[in-house]
C-alpha cells in the first residue's frame, strides 16, 4: 500500500517495463518522414526486402508440404524486433486496438495490465479502485489457470487470447489462479468484471494550506494534459501556490503531453527536450512561456519506476534548477519509438532516436542488443544491490557529469538521480506482514469489515473523522483472527513489529471503499517519507 514496502518492490520489479513498452510513442517529436513505403524501399535497395520474399515465395510454392505462410511472417517479425533495443515492438494487427486503447478511453474487464513473459501472463499494474485491485489481485502476480482450465504456454497464449479471456461485459465472472511471490501455492479470484476508466491524474488535493498534491501515477495519455490543467485550476481555486507533483510507478507515455505539462512550469526558451538519431536530425522542444506555474516552487517524486515521460518531466524540472527531486533513482529509458503501420493492420514501434535533457543527459540506461531479459532484470539486481535502502550504493560515474543551469552537478547513464534520496522504509516489516499482504488479507479484511459495517460507516464524511472512529475499534485483533482462520499463524513478536502498518492499511483500505480514492490517499500520503520530505522543502520557500 505504502510506496516505500519492501512487497511492493519485489512484486512490481516488471511493471515499468510493461508500461513503457504499451506506452511510448514519441512521432510527433521525431521526424515522422519516414513512412512504411520509404522504410521499404530502404530494404529493397539493400536487396534484403526482395531476399526476405523471394524466401517466403520459395517456402509458398516449393516446399514439400502447406506451411500457413501468415504464422511465419509474425514469428519472423517477433524474432527480428527481438534482436533490437527493449523498446522496439512488433504489434500484431489482431492485438493493436488493445494495445493502443492503453492510453486512451475505456474498457470493460478486470483492471489490470498485462504483459507475457516467459509464456506466462505477468500483471504488471492493477487499475486503483477496479475489479482485480478489489478482489485482492497484485502487480507481479502472474496467472496461470483462467476458469479452472490452465492457460500457460508458448502454444496456448498470446496477446489476443489473453484480452479475449480477461476483457468481457461488465458484471461477467471470471476466475483466475495466480502464482505469487513468495507463495508457494496457487491462489484463486473471482474477479466481476467491470468498466475500467484510464485516468492518469489519480489524485489532487491540498495537502497542507497553500501546497497542492497531484499524482499521476498512471501512464501518460491523450487526456492527461487536460487531466492536469484541470487539477492545477481546482487547486489554485483552494489556494496553492506551491505543487507537489507526484511522478512515482508512472512508466511514461506520449512525449508530447509531458512537454506540454513541463511547459507550464519553464519560462519562455528554456529547453525542455531534445532528441536525435542516425536518420532523424536533432528535434528540440522548448519552453514557450505560456505556462500558468512559472514562478509557483514545485517539487516532484521519482522512484525507480518513474520512467519514459517521467523521467522527460523531472529531468527538464532538474536541469532547469526549476524545482526540488525527491526519492529513488528512476527506471532509466530514453529511448524514441515511432510508431509505423503496415498494411494488414499490424504495427512497429521502432525506436528511432534517444532523447537528451537539457543539460544533454542521455538517461537510457545500458543494455546489450538481443539480451531483453538481462535487462528486465536491472531492477531486481539493483535491489538486491542495496540500491533502494542505500544512496551510496548507487554506481555513478564521474565520466558523464553534466551541469544544470545554475552550476549543480546530474550525472547521466541510466535514471534521473534526485536531488533528495528517500530510502524505503524497513523497519516495520516482519515475515507476518510479508504473509499477510502477499495474501491480500488485509484488503480481503478490509473489505469483509466495510460490508458488515456499512451503515455505521455512512456517517462518517471524510477519511479524518472515519479514521478517528476506526482507531476505537479493534481491528488489529479482529485482523489476527482473521488471518488465523486463513491460515497465518500469529507470532507475536512480529505483530509487534508491524501492527502501525497492518492497522493503517486496514482502515486506509476501508476508507476507499467507503469514500473513494479522494480520501484514500490524503490517509496514506500523510505516513509518507518522500512527501513529508517534500513539504519540508516548499516551506523553505517564500
Amino acid at each position: 500500500m505504502t510506496k516505500n514496502s519492501i512487497w511492493v518492490i519485489i512484486l512490481i520489479v516488471f511493471s515499468a517495463i510493461a508500461g513503457i513498452v504499451i506506452g511510448n510513442e514519441v512521432a510527433k517529436n521525431a521526424n515522422s518522414g519516414k513512412n512504411l513505403l520509404e522504410l521499404r524501399n530502404i530494404l529493397s535497395l539493400r536487396g534484403q526486402s526482395n531476399k526476405l520474399d523471394q524466401l517466403l515465395s520459395l517456402i509458398d510454392s516449393e516446399y514439400v508440404d502447406n506451411v500457413p505462410l501468415d504464422s511465419l511472417t509474425e514469428e519472423a517479425m517477433n524474432d527480428i524486433i527481438s534482436k533490437l533495443d527493449p523498446h522496439s515492438v512488433y504489434i500484431p494487427a489482431a492485438d493493436y486496438e488493445n494495445v493502443n486503447s492503453e492510453l486512451e478511453g475505456s474498457f470493460s474487464g478486470i483492471g489490470v495490465q498485462f504483459n507475457i513473459q516467459n509464456d506466462t501472463i505477468m500483471i504488471v499494474s492493477v487499475i486503483s479502485g477496479g475489479p482485480s485491485e478489489k478482489a485482492g489481485i497484485m502487480a507481479g502476480d502472474r496467472i496461470i489457470q483462467v476458469n479452472d482450465t490452465a492457460f500457460v504456454g508458448k502454444d496456448v497464449i498470446n496477446n489476443e487470447k489473453v484480452l479475449r479471456k480477461l476483457r468481457g461485459p461488465k458484471g461477467t465472472v471470471v476466475k483466475v489462479g495466480v502464482k505469487r511471490f513468495g507463495t508457494p501455492e496457487m491462489l484463486t479470484y473471482k474477479i466481476t468484471r467491470g468498466e475500467i476508466p484510464l485516468h492518469s491524474v489519480t489524485v489532487s488535493y491540498i495537502i497542507e494550506p497553500g501546497v497542492g498534491f497531484i499524482g499521476l501515477n498512471n501512464n501518460f495519455g491523450t487526456n492527461t494534459y487536460n487531466e492536469f490543467l484541470h487539477a492545477i485550476a481546482e487547486l489554485r481555486a483552494k489556494g496553492a501556490t506551491k505543487y507537489i507533483i507526484d511522478l512515482r510507478e508512472n512508466s511514461g507515455g506520449l512525449m508530447d503531453v509531458a512537454i506540454r505539462m513541463i511547459n507550464e512550469f519553464l519560462p519562455k526558451g528554456q529547453m525542455i527536450v531534445y532528441s536525435e538519431g542516425k536518420a532523424y536530425p536533432r528535434t528540440e522542444a522548448k519552453a514557450d512561456g505560456t505556462g500558468t506555474c512559472i514562478n509557483n516552487p514545485l517539487v516532484v517524486l521519482i522512484d525507480e519506476f518513474s520512467a519514459s515521460a517521467s523521467e522527460i518531466f523531472a529531468g527538464a524540472i532538474q536541469d532547469n534548477d526549476r524545482g526540488t527531486i525527491i526519492g529513488r533513482r528512476s527506471f532509466g529509458k530514453g529511448l524514441v519509438q515511432t510508431q509505423i503501420p503496415f498494411a494488414d493492420g499490424s504495427a512497429v514501434r521502432l525506436t528511432v532516436a534517444r532523447y537528451f535533457t537539457p543539460s544533454g543527459r542521455s538517461i537510457q540506461k545500458p543494455y546489450e542488443i538481443g539480451k531483453g531479459k538481462d535487462y528486465e532484470m536491472d531492477i531486481l539486481k539493483r535491489f538486491e544491490h542495496g540500491e533502494f535502502d542505500s544512496k551510496d550504493s548507487i554506481q555513478l560515474s564521474d565520466s558523464l557529469t553534466y551541469k544544470t543551469l545554475k552550476g549543480r552537478t546530474v550525472y547521466g547513464g541510466g535514471g534521473i538521480m534526485p536531488d533528495i534520496f528517500v530510502p524505503r522504509d524497513t523497519s516495520k516489516y516482519s515475515p507476518y506482514l510479508t504473509k499477510v499482504v502477499n495474501y491480500g488479507y488485509t484488503y480481503q479484511f478490509a473489505f469483509q469489515y466495510t460490508d458488515k459495517n456499512r451503515a455505521a460507516l455512512k456517517k462518517y464524511k471524510n477519511w479524518q473523522e472515519m479514521e478517528k472512529f476506526l482507531s476505537t475499534q479493534n481491528l488489529l485483533n479482529e485482523f489476527i483472527a482473521f488471518a488465523n482462520v486463513k491460515g497465518v499463524k500469529p507470532v507475536k513478536r512480529e505483530i509487534d513489529i508491524s501492527k502501525d502498518v497492518i492497522n493503517n492499511q486496514i482502515k486506509s483500505y476501508i476508507v476507499r471503499n467507503m469514500l473513494g480514492d479522494s480520501n484514500f490517499f490524503p490517509m496514506v500520503n500523510k505516513e509518507d517519507e518522500a512527501i513529508k520530505k517534500a513539504l519540508v522543502e516548499l516551506r523553505k520557500e517564500s
